[in-house]
């Protein structure tokens, strides 16, 4: 799949079947980061204004066989300990939109690895960081992410947000539970729909440790829209349903 770099990206892609998934090789290693890119000078804006994101679903193989059993997702708690989700960020205009889902993957979650192609997929969501900060900037809010799966190789016990985030391996399905964004579900169970691992989807949730303590204040939250109850395990499943059963408007094949 070619991946247009302008600054003006039309959000209608058409994704690949899944014979055409491969891992691309990337390098691994190098110097350690140590300071996350700070400011939005260099934002990327889609078409409608829409702020775009990359970001990752890092996986790692547990050595327990293969399938989906053997696959394991890292989640990283937001700021402020608000719940778990997948490391994302801007998508700069020095950058292509692989090197921006690489550099914030290892800006917060602290891991390098190989990005496997296609892409997940393109995912719109509304957060409302943007229009209540002091920098409003064109996208109100609006906001396009492009996610890849990174098949990890690297684990760093430093990196730039080390000491504002914490890290969570946990399987395929523990992973669907906890993510605290809708959107970002979609994501994982449109790679495991990719898989071919769609009893996954079906099978009742298992939650096998506490997610890190919430924030009481409001004002930590962003794409609110999208904010799950961490402790209604019954709503979980109903979320999970949900997100399994509606068409997204920009899932692979749409």
């Amino acid at each position: 799949m070619s991946v247009q770099v302008s600054c003006s990206l039309p959000v209608n892609h058409q994704m690949p079947s899944e014979a055409h998934t491969a891992v691309t090789p990337t390098a691994i290693g190098g110097p350690q980061p140590m300071q996350a890119r700070q400011g939005r000078h260099k934002q990327r804006y889609g078409e409608g204004g829409e702020r775009l994101v990359a970001g990752c679903i890092p996986v790692r193989h547990n050595g327990s066989g293969a399938g989906a059993d053997a696959v394991e997702v890292l989640l990283v708690s937001s700021r402020g300990g608000k719940g778990y989700c997948f490391p994302k960020g801007g998508w700069e205009t020095d950058e292509t939109v692989e090197a921006a889902a690489k550099r914030e993957t290892v800006e917060e979650a602290g891991v390098r690895g190989v990005l496997e192609e296609p892409m997940v997929g393109i995912f719109p969501f509304q957060s409302l960081k943007g229009p209540q900060s002091s920098d409003v900037t064109p996208h109100q809010g609006k906001c396009i992410a492009h996610m890849y799966v990174m098949h990890v190789a690297e684990e760093l016990d430093v990196w730039p947000e080390s000491k504002e985030r914490q890290r969570h391996w946990c399987p395929l399905a523990e992973a669907s539970i906890k993510c605290r964004y809708q959107w970002m579900r979609e994501a994982l169970h449109a790679w495991i729909k990719r898989k071919g691992w769609h009893h996954l989807l079906d099978a009742p949730p298992v939650c096998t440790s506490p997610p890190p303590q919430l924030s009481s204040r409001a004002s930590d939250f962003s794409d609110t829209s999208d904010s799950i109850d961490m402790g209604s395990r019954s709503q979980y499943a109903s979320m999970i349903s949900v997100a399994a059963s509606e068409p997204h408007p920009f899932a692979p094949g749409q």
